[in-house]
């Protein structure tokens, strides 16, 4: 993978922040050198070669970057109390910056508005496979971004999984699917596991079962070229153990339930955004 010929400064480093850090890195998508942090807990901090407490010092690292970058991960209730010692700073940066925002739920006029500078912004949500360079990224250039600042964010979560471009309003939409669906995952692994103790199985058993199903489901699916409800057909047979489960899961309407908790998940993305 290609180099990125920037300085980014990440605000915030948090898990999501660690893991895209580490991944760019680790990639050679990005050199150690160029990548710094700011923080106030001390503990971050020391997991990064750069890291600053102070805003006006953390700016300071971007001064002589003719492509400098800002990554916002910080939580979304943060954006005005992070952003606020930051504004004088920027301004005064000889080139503005790209500024990339993973809040969820925050639109990029909000960014813009709360940096006070005239910089340009793409919004980004990943979701947290990101941490083991699985993730699933969707970034939605605003109309100040320019193709080469789309191509940069690309390049740097494809270091850290797979990226799709989308315009802002669809943003929820993917949040609903891929930002939160790790969880449904983990619920279902919960579910199961629950359900393999029940059965009969010890905790730690229950859960190896589990675990390397899931994970052996993914990558079979990843791999074949069949849709998930060619493979789901291919392992039930008519009146078998897994028609009698899926039946089950019919007559309680599993999948319309699914459509219904997605589209709730993308609503509540559109609340928390207006």
């Amino acid at each position: 993978m290609d180099t990125i010929n920037a300085k980014i400064l990440f605000i915030g480093a948090g898990n999501m922040a660690s893991a895209i850090i580490r991944g760019a890195i680790a990639s050679g998508t990005l050199p150690e050198p160029s990548v710094a942090v700011l923080d106030p807990n001390e503990d971050k901090r020391a997991n990064f070669a750069n890291s600053f407490a102070d805003p006006g010092t953390a700016i300071a690292f971007l001064h002589d970057a003719p492509n400098p970058v800002i990554v916002l991960a910080v939580k979304p209730q943060m954006l005005d109390s992070a952003c606020a010692p930051l504004r004088d700073h920027i301004a005064k940066l000889p080139h503005p910056p790209l500024v990339v925002s993973i809040l969820a739920g925050t639109r990029s006029e909000s960014v813009i508005s709360a940096m006070g500078a005239n910089i340009r912004a793409v919004r980004v949500m990943p979701n947290t496979p990101a941490q083991v360079r699985k993730g699933m990224s969707a970034i939605a250039p605003h109309t100040s971004a320019t193709e080469s600042d789309t191509a940069l964010v690309t390049q740097l979560f494809q270091s850290v999984g797979d990226v799709v471009e989308l315009d802002e309003p669809m943003i929820d939409a993917f949040t609903a699917v891929a930002g939160s669906g790790p969880a449904y995952l983990f619920y279902l692994a919960e579910a199961m596991t629950g359900a393999a103790i029940t059965l009969g199985f010890e905790p730690d058993t229950a859960r190896r079962i589990v675990e390397q199903t899931i994970t052996g489901s993914a990558a079979l699916l990843e791999a074949s070229d069949d849709d998930a409800q060619t493979l789901r057909a291919n392992v039930t047979s008519k009146n078998g153990t897994t028609h009698a489960a899926t039946t089950v899961l019919d007559d309680h309407q599993v999948l319309d339930i699914v459509t219904k908790a997605l589209t709730a998940a993308r609503d509540r993305g559109i609340e928390l955004g207006s």
